[in-house]
């Protein structure tokens, strides 16, 4: 478990909704609950500075850490996709983003797959990316971030030939891959899902900071599935598609251990104090 990671979505988790700063004191126990050590956190949390994620402040003796602007529109877009409500019909268009960035700025190229990967695009050649999601002002957002706009277009167009939605999807994602990796999720965590029910059921106490752990480590497992499921719409998935089974567990088991969890948050949780 990495702790830059974790950090993520402790953040993403929890402290958003509280203020969206803490205590580094307070993060470090929380971190704790997961066997890692201070040094680890506080080694993570320069590294998140250093890359323009988290921002810092002195109150008297002590140090608060919150999510720049950039690491919360990271964190909104992300709660977005994991909490998503059920989405309408598609409409038919996809978004298209092309690009021809020069060697001499690899490294923004390299930025700008990882921004389009996390987004859900599909690489359709080497240089040109889809989704049939619309994701036209994200893409604007990042290209001005990344000072990429002379090289970048974007389109919304309607695909007419020759491929069938379903096979240009089979060209841009592996959906095999990604139904696998919603099968093994739901292999781990319905019967600990399970298992928790019987136990509360029973009428048996779970203490507060086991429920902390336990739903702490279900959104940071589901988070990755962010960076692989494209989140497409229902007419372009599968006719076997373990997503939905997958989200509908991810959401119950969430929602068993949320009050628990939260409670222990609170418990340790140290904002900046009121008038500083």
């Amino acid at each position: 478990m990495k702790p830059q990671s974790m950090l993520f979505t402790i953040y993403g988790e929890y402290v958003r909704h509280y203020g969206s700063e803490i205590w580094v004191g307070s993060l470090t126990r929380l971190m704790g609950e997961f066997g890692l050590s201070e040094q680890a956190v506080r080694a993570a949390i320069s590294r998140m500075l250093r890359q323009g994620w988290l921002e810092s402040r002195r109150v008297g003796n002590r140090s608060y850490y919150s999510m720049s602007p950039r690491g919360q529109k990271r964190l909104d877009e992300a709660a977005a996709r994991i909490y998503k409500v059920e989405a309408s019909g598609w409409n038919g268009k996809w978004c298209i983003t092309s690009y021809t960035i020069p060697e001499t700025q690899r490294n923004l190229r390299d930025h700008l797959r990882k921004e389009l990967n996390f987004l859900g695009f599909g690489m359709l050649t080497n240089s040109t990316w889809i989704s049939p999601n619309d994701l036209e002002e994200r893409v604007k957002d990042i290209t001005e971030a990344y000072n990429l706009t002379e090289y970048v277009e974007i389109f919304t167009a309607e695909h007419l030939g020759w491929s069938d939605p379903k096979r240009l999807v089979e060209k841009c994602w592996n959906l095999d891959e990604i139904n696998k990796a919603y099968g093994e999720f739901i292999n781990m965590y319905h019967p600990r899902y399970q298992e928790m029910k019987k136990k509360l059921k029973a009428g048996r106490e779970i203490p507060d900071n086991e429920c902390f752990v336990a739903k702490t480590e279900l959104v940071h497992y589901y988070r990755k599935f962010l960076f692989i499921d494209p989140d497409l719409p229902e007419e372009l998935l599968p006719d076997v598609w373990l997503g939905k089974e997958a989200d509908e567990l991810f959401n119950e088991y969430h929602n068993l251990l949320h009050p628990g969890a939260v409670r222990f948050f609170e418990e340790v949780y140290e904002a900046v104090p009121v008038g500083k």
